[in-house]
């Protein structure tokens, strides 16, 4: 191979230090064109050889100099070999990046993941609920602290990003984190859309999560059972605060609508469906999937008494409702007065909606799903799984009752 570079170590004279002591750098010429950098060692000018470019003398010193700048020469030779070997074309601009590491294609992890984020903030409201930023928030987090766990570093190119990096990560999210296993779940599934962005912008080749599995373990759905229900509605509360929360609450179990979904419902939201009665139109901010949910009697009872709330008509809300934090601290003041031995939330009614008041009561799956604003049947049908535990409990009275029968005849036959 012919070399097209020179290296020459040479003192700065005009950077000399109040102690006379002058910093040597280090040239390099590619074909009449040439870059300096520091090498960062500092000499007497009466101790510098310019014919030999080292350090004159044989102390300790002057042999570490030394063989600090034959190793600096040596890295921008190597430097050469490995462009010559990628068959990249030798420029003094190439050479610099290949001895400093500051390839065009080097990028690191926390800057785009940054960057997702701040996108995301732009468009909460408009395309991304609050929510969804304060994920990808937290999850940036998990990852610079598992960073500083793992590597001790605060970042990482992402071409170094491979199975065992996600795998890792995993295990620190459930053992230094201690996360549930679909809580981790959700933290690498935020992460691995990160890892689909460098993907689709052709900046890293192999996909680190072709090989990776997770599963999200089915949760439990809580709901309430129709006495529950009925207990909730029918309880007097002393304080207006319980009231108006057990109102919106039984509101939601009667319409399936997410906390979020209620507190944006206004008075455009209702319009006559298509069977001449009022429904409510409306799109989920989860999924943004369109909800038409014909009116029941019972919701529009509760719609017609706050019809005059002053919050209703300052805000142009359907409904006065609490802060989700709120809402769930009084619910749970709720349960502990009826006395269910459940822990109430706000998404409960949810899930109410979707098993006792309409699934258990025949109305079929795919009107449940198109009301509960699901995209995919999938998601509907957990809730049908639930009532398998309905099914059990009306055949053990049919078999009791079948059974019980056939003692009769026994015994009247017997007779």
């Amino acid at each position: 191979m012919n070399t097209a570079v020179s290296v020459l170590f040479y003192i700065k004279r005009s950077k000399v230090n109040n102690d006379g002591i002058c910093p040597i750098y280090v040239r390099v010429t590619v074909q009449s064109k040439r870059f300096e950098f520091s090498s960062n060692k500092f000499v007497n000018p009466e101790k510098w050889s310019n014919e030999g470019s080292k350090v004159k003398g044989n102390n300790e010193e002057t042999r570490s100099i030394n063989s600090h700048l034959e190793y600096l020469k040596s890295k921008i030779l190597e430097a050469e070999k490995k462009l010559y070997k990628k068959d990249i074309i030798i420029t003094s601009e190439n050479l610099k990046n290949e001895i400093f590491d500051l390839h065009d294609n080097q990028r690191m992890l926390i800057p785009i993941f940054k960057d997702h984020n701040n996108k995301i903030k732009e468009l909460v409201g408009k395309e991304y609920a609050p929510g969804t930023l304060e994920r990808y928030t937290t999850s940036l987090k998990h990852t610079i602290e598992f960073l500083e766990w793992k590597y001790k570093a605060s970042d990482i190119d992402i071409n170094k990003i491979d199975h065992a990096f996600i795998t890792d990560y995993e295990f620190y999210l459930r053992s230094v984190r201690n996360c549930a296993n679909n809580t981790a779940v959700k933290y690498i599934k935020n992460f691995n859309k990160i890892i689909k962005i460098c993907i689709a912008n052709h900046w890293i080749e192999r996909n680190p999560f072709a090989n990776y599995k997770a599963k999200v373990k089915e949760v439990e759905r809580v709901y309430l059972s129709e006495d529950e229900i009925e207990t909730v509605i029918n309880k007097d509360f002393k304080t207006e605060r319980l009231s108006l929360v057990r109102d919106i609450f039984i509101f939601s179990c009667f319409t399936g609508l997410a906390y979020i979904d209620v507190k944006n419902l206004t008075k455009s939201h209702i319009s006559l469906g298509i069977d001449g009665e009022r429904w409510i139109f409306t799109h989920r901010q989860k999924t943004e999937s369109a909800s038409k949910i014909p009116i029941l009697p019972i919701t529009q009872m509760i719609i017609d008494k706050y019809e005059d709330h002053p919050e209703c008509n300052n805000q142009n809300k359907l409904l006065p409702i609490l802060s989700n934090q709120k809402m769930n601290a009084y619910l749970k003041e709720i349960a502990g007065v009826c006395e269910i031995e459940k822990e109430l939330t706000f998404h409960i009614a949810r899930h109410t909606f979707a098993t006792t008041v309409t699934l258990t009561n025949g109305v079929p799956i795919e009107s449940v799903s198109k009301m509960l604003g699901h995209k995919n049947i999938r998601t509907t049908q957990h809730y049908a799984k639930i009532l398998d535990k309905k099914v059990s409990e009306d055949m053990m009275v049919l078999r009791n009752k079948m059974s019980n029968c056939n003692n009769d005849k026994i015994i009247k036959n017997a007779n």
